[in-house]
């Protein structure tokens, strides 16, 4: 289990839990700033002293392998499985180039030491300026606070008014500190993935770059480095669109904080004063305790917590309730304050005091006061919304007018689904199409309506319906497959959730995802690949009930369900789910992911650079691959980089996160889609595609023995040739055929002929 979210809403409880979970996100901090401290100083080792470039290389090898990042929520997708990977692999690869003493250091500041001193100077650094204001404003509150509540309420009501206000206004500036502390925290956690693994990717691509003795182990390399760039720049892409989200439920919370304080039928929880008597001389003292009353059971346990003193925790204390009494000014010289009157201590009752009004009024509300409470608790769910959408056969008939108009008239605009339209005509033409007088426009003959506002319409009609098209009912249980499990039983569980869906539901899901699959199938002209679409319609689809800081962490995870009904769209909305070869019989199994054959490096030959070898990838990769010259590169730069100006120029300001590389969901296959058209990128694909059709006869001899896995595999010795053999879907293998018999053959065992 990783780091627990932070809520906003315990921002405004700051029980002492929450205090722990800020801890636990500040030490994770401390120890990446501790890492990276160490990682510049063993890099300044390696460029100072090359006498002692063994010995520093190793303890870098050794610091890359024992660091693991941390993550929020429950769950990795496959990409941020394999960036947390990515440090052991680096490790590996500086252990071999190590033991091949050929390692040649050069532009290592550059690539690798400015970046992530800025990362820890100016991210790291912010965070700690921000923990400071953060405990100087809890200090300022809780001390002005205690001043408040030992206030005489004989005091004249105009002095008590006063005293009161600028109390609220250091609460309110403390409970702002606290939310913008709290997003920094999560944001720098998610942010330091990719902040701290490009750098160092960019740095292993220098290296190898310069050494020809390192060439074979480049060519290990290569793969996993394009892998790697996809991944980051995948994960960058989900963290735009999380933090967007993020920041859009902060600004809600506070505009109404009162909305979303939790409350609970179960329980009532927050910070009361207790009196505690002391034997003479001494009297009685308040003491702070954090509180959390049992309604059914009448149980109120308290335990003692002050911010002040480090945050120590006292222990736990437990009172059955039998009655409570609001206690008056008139007889008592504190405001706020309840009586309660508890069965384990017969005949002696307990004071405490509340923290403002309003909370004396919850207080007695929970705990079955005779004062009664006029607010409402809780928050409402359910939004006001200007468009009464309903997938009804006039919903239904919009949705295939707008599909039809949109492959008719717009399948290669760039950006699809991307760019939106103007908010106003969007608004229009929605409320035309749903209205039953008059939507009997059709849109792929009217040139009133562009295909911007279409899309944009589309998107709001499924955005707007009472509840989202994949429900709130199963939402879970979409996303369970995508956190974890093989991609064949991630497409099993989704195949089988489908087929649960409302009839109607799954009428206008399964069009719209054949419609989807149609503008993928035109990405090179759209840029609009399987993924971009999976960050478009992922919120637009499925939405949790509730929203809070975890759901919106899940939102990378509705993106790969999207993408898998995209991809397998035939498959699962045409089978039933009791004739699909996808969905056996039984529950559905999580078969093991298969992954790429990995030679024992320390044995292999290093092989004689060659810089006219065939990069057989490059030459088959699906989409637009890196060129040689672009994979030589030591760059920092993403891959979202390789746009055209010229195409985002055309480009209005999008809805969404920008265009980016995108791998497929469904399977472990990976390819990288430029961001933008070109003419050299034209030409690039022409010489491609002779490439390809030369490569499907090439022949390859095995140059290491392999013992099968897996029935789909080969197993053959040392000099076994295959032919017919061409690119796998499965990064890291081939596909041939051997006497006769067709599989897949690991592509590092094989050298072509």
């Amino acid at each position: 289990m990783g780091l627990t979210p932070l809520e906003f809403s315990e921002c405004y409880l700051d029980s002492p839990s929450f205090r722990e979970k800020i801890k636990a996100q500040e030490a994770e901090l401390d120890k990446t700033n501790r890492f990276i401290k160490e990682l510049y100083k063993d890099g300044k080792n390696l460029i100072n002293a090359t006498k002692q470039l063994g010995m520093a290389q190793r303890k870098f090898a050794q610091c890359l392998g024992e660091f693991q990042f941390e993550y929020i929520g429950d769950a990795k997708t496959d990409d941020e499985k394999c960036i947390d990977e990515s440090l052991q692999e680096f490790s590996m690869f500086l252990k071999n180039l190590e033991d091949q003493r050929e390692l040649m250091m050069r532009n290592i500041t550059e690539t690798l030491m400015k970046p992530l001193e800025k990362f820890r100077k100016e991210q790291l650094g912010n965070v700690r300026a921000e923990r400071k204001r953060y405990e100087k404003e809890t200090e300022k509150y809780y001390s002005s606070l205690e001043k408040l509540l030992n206030l005489s309420a004989k005091k004249k009501e105009p002095q008590l008014q006063e005293a009161d206000s600028q109390v609220e206004i250091m609460r309110q500036h403390f409970q702002e500190e606290s939310l913008e502390y709290v997003c920094k925290l999560q944001e720098i956690q998610e942010r330091k993935k990719f902040d701290c693994v490009e750098p160092m990717l960019a740095f292993f691509q220098t290296v190898f770059t310069f050494y020809h003795q390192g060439y074979e182990l480049a060519k290990d390399f290569d793969h996993y480095k394009t892998e790697l760039q996809i991944n980051i720049q995948n994960t960058r892409s989900r963290f735009e669109g999380t933090r967007s989200e993020v920041h859009e439920l902060m600004k809600r919370i506070k505009d109404t904080p009162q909305e979303y304080r939790q409350t609970s039928p179960i329980s009532f929880e927050g910070y009361l004063y207790v009196q505690e008597k002391r034997p003479p001389p001494f009297g009685s003292s308040w003491v702070k305790r954090y509180c959390t009353f049992v309604k059914e059971q009448k149980i109120l346990h308290m335990v003692t917590f002050d911010h002040r003193s480090g945050g120590k925790i006292g222990e736990m204390e437990s009172v059955t309730l039998k009655s409570c009494v609001r206690k008056t000014t008139d007889m008592w010289d504190r405001r706020f304050c309840l009586e309660l009157d508890i069965t384990d201590r017969p005949g002696t009752a307990l004071t405490v005091q509340a923290l403002s009004e309003d909370d004396h009024k919850l207080w007695m509300h929970a705990m079955g006061g005779k004062e009664p409470i006029g607010c409402y608790l809780g928050r409402t769910l359910s939004k006001e919304r200007g468009i009464d959408a309903q997938l009804d056969d006039v919903g239904l008939s919009f949705v295939k007018n707008s599909i039809t108009a949109i492959e008719t008239r717009g399948i290669n605009d760039q950006g699809l689904y991307r760019v939106g339209g103007v908010s106003s005509k969007v608004q229009k033409l929605l409320s035309l199409m749903i209205d039953e007088k008059s939507n009997e426009v059709d849109l792929s003959a009217s040139e009133d309506w562009d295909v911007k506002t279409i899309t944009s319409a589309l998107k709001l009609y499924l955005r707007s319906l009472p509840e989202p098209l994949m429900t709130y009912g199963l939402y879970k249980e979409f996303i369970n497959p995508a956190k974890g499990g093989s991609p064949e039983s991630r497409i099993q569980a989704v195949h089988h959730l489908v087929h649960k869906l409302p009839e109607r539901n799954r009428q206008v899901l399964g069009l719209l995802m054949k419609h989807l699959a149609n503008v993928a199938a035109h990405s090179k002209q759209n840029l609009m690949t399987v993924a971009n679409l999976g960050v478009v319609f992922g919120p637009t689809l499925m939405r949790p009930q509730e929203e809070t800081v975890a759901a919106i962490m899940d939102l990378k995870f509705q993106n790969i369900v999207v993408e898998i009904l995209i991809e397998h769209h035939k498959k699962i909305f045409t089978d039933s789910p009791e004739l699909s070869p996808l969905s056996p019989a039984g529950p559905v199994l999580s078969a093991p992911t298969r992954q790429s054959k990995k030679v024992s490096r320390q044995n292999r030959p290093l092989a004689v650079y060659n810089p006219q070898v065939l990069d057989i990838q490059n030459a088959t990769g699906d989409g637009s691959a890196l060129t040689a010259d672009e994979t030589s590169m030591g760059s920092n730069e993403s891959v979202s980089s390789q746009s055209s100006s010229a195409s985002t120029s055309e480009l209005e300001k999008p809805d969404h996160p920008p265009l980016t590389a995108s791998p497929s969901s469904g399977s472990n296959s990976r390819s990288l889609q430029a961001s933008g058209a070109s003419g050299d990128s034209l030409t690039a694909g022409a010489d491609k595609e002779k490439q390809e059709q030369s490569v499907t006869n090439r022949k390859a001899k095995a140059v290491y023995p392999c013992e099968a896995e897996h029935e789909t595999e080969l197993s053959f010795q040392v000099g076994a040739i295959f032919s017919h053999v061409t690119p796998s879907r499965e990064p890291g293998w081939l596909e041939g055929e051997l006497e006769g018999k067709k599989g897949l053959i690991p592509e590092n065992y094989v050298e072509m002929l």
